[in-house]
């Protein structure tokens, strides 16, 4: 019985890491090339603060779950820093996503 929750714990937390992966994946790439241009070509700041914002809340829940993450699938320090800094280059957590967490 207590395997069978950790399972169900287990599955629910890759899940949860697969959809902010994915969100701030995305969010970052609005940003690089969507609101980054709007902002420095044509002097239009607004969109760059929505997403800014919203990236930030993305990028925090993103490294919370990787934690989480490595406590669950006990990955290794070097693993859970590949994770990390996964976040910070573009199309990195849709590496992630389907190197590792896909797997699972």
């Amino acid at each position: 019985m207590e395997k069978q929750q950790e399972a169900q714990k287990s599955a629910r937390s890759i899940k949860r890491f697969r959809i902010i992966a994915w969100l701030e994946g995305i969010s970052f790439l609005a940003i690089l090339f969507i609101s980054m241009p709007l902002k420095y070509f044509f002097e239009e700041p607004w969109l760059n603060k929505q997403l800014g914002m919203a990236h930030g809340l993305l990028f925090v829940l993103y490294v919370v779950l990787a934690i989480e993450l490595k406590t669950i699938l006990q990955w290794s320090m070097k693993k859970t820093a590949i994770a990390l800094g996964a976040s910070v280059v573009p199309f990195g957590t849709f590496f992630i996503n389907e190197k590792w967490i896909h797997k699972q």
